[in-house]
């Protein structure tokens, strides 16, 4: 596709500086960006790119308008981000799905689907699977017994939906993500007499339930539930190697950032932000609009709207001024070193 800087002006509704007829062929960072494509200046962070950038044009938040420095052709906005999304969807637009069912494809028995449908290469369905108008199942995928998947769905390649799994509209699963397997549960079994008894696994009856416009990342792992179900909220936001243990309960439009781990039974409520690699024990609650930075390791319940971090997790504020206290103790420290150097050799 290509767009002139004109055209991608009135598609997002900017104000266009500089020359409308620059030909745009794609988006690139604003320091990599070449004649041809459009950068983004939402930042103060990316002003020093700006100077040497030889990007065809900038898409740019209004309090960078008047900068002197960097390409001469800018398109403003108030929400660059938003802008940007419509000009990515205009310049890669995605290929249309390959609908009908491709002959590798491996159906069981009293599956049902409505309206159109697209099973990629050996994608495999098994029995009383019911599918919405136009589910997207991608290569090798595989959904299980009794699944059930709302409109307009979409399965990555090589994910798996175990039975007992129910997705509502829109949700996107992507590619090797697992979804409603058996948790990690054991129960000690024998005679007791060892220290270590024999662990059996406790079998899991609950199912994993998806809200409408739920997205689960790349090698995700979402359990199902041991006797009640795991459960995720509308429009919650899961990024790539996350694990979600069994009995987990998921509030609406929450974010879940990579290799964040949550452990079984644990509440998070509606709006919560988990950073990456956050990690949270068991039955707790982290309540509503509270946020967890990275690396933060929750043992206990986080109140609403708190930001907590380090660990164990507590008030990122708090955090910061221990850390500052510490930068502050170690001249103090050498000092009292070389004061006790100094008394030994005396």
């Amino acid at each position: 596709m290509v767009l002139t800087a004109g055209a991608v002006a009135r598609l997002v509704d900017g104000e266009l500086i500089g020359l409308e007829d620059v030909e745009l062929v794609g988006v690139a960072p604003l320091d990599r960006a070449g004649p041809r494509e459009l950068a983004l200046l939402a930042s103060a962070r990316y002003l020093p790119y700006l100077r040497g950038s030889t990007a065809g044009a900038v898409l740019m938040t209004p309090r960078f308008r008047t900068l002197t420095a960097g390409p001469a052709t800018r398109i403003v906005v108030p929400d660059a981000h938003r802008a940007l999304r419509a000009v990515l969807a205009a310049l890669y637009p995605k290929p249309n799905p390959a609908w009908g069912v491709h002959p590798s494809a491996r159906l069981g028995r009293g599956i049902w689907w409505e309206g159109r449908i697209a099973l990629g290469p050996h994608a495999t369905l098994g029995a009383q699977v019911r599918l919405g108008p136009d589910c997207i199942v991608e290569a090798g995928a595989v959904i299980g017994d009794g699944v059930r998947l709302g409109s307009r769905c979409r399965v990555g390649e090589h994910a798996v939906l175990h039975a007992g799994t129910v997705a509502g509209d829109r949700v996107v699963i992507h590619a090797g993500a697992r979804v409603g397997g058996e948790g990690f549960r054991f129960t000690p079994s024998g005679d007791g007499k060892e220290q270590v008894s024999h662990l059996e696994r406790l079998p899991h009856v609950g199912r994993c339930v998806l809200g409408d416009d739920v997205e689960v990342g790349a090698n995700t792992t979402i359990d199902r539930g041991s006797v009640g179900d795991t459960v995720v909220g509308p429009g919650t936001k899961i990024d790539n190697l996350v694990q979600v243990a069994h009995n987990v309960r998921i509030g609406t439009r929450c974010v879940i950032m990579a290799q964040v781990g949550i452990a079984g039974s644990t509440v998070i409520e509606d709006h919560v932000i988990l950073a990456g690699q956050a990690g949270l024990a068991d039955h707790l609650t982290v309540h509503r609009g509270a946020r967890v930075a990275a690396q933060g390791g929750v043992i206990g319940d986080v109140p609403a709207g708190a930001t907590v971090s380090g660990y164990p997790a507590r008030s990122h504020h708090e955090v910061l001024r221990q850390a500052a206290a510490l930068r502050r103790l170690t001249p103090i420290v050498h000092r009292l070193e070389r004061i006790a150097h100094h008394d030994a050799h005396a």
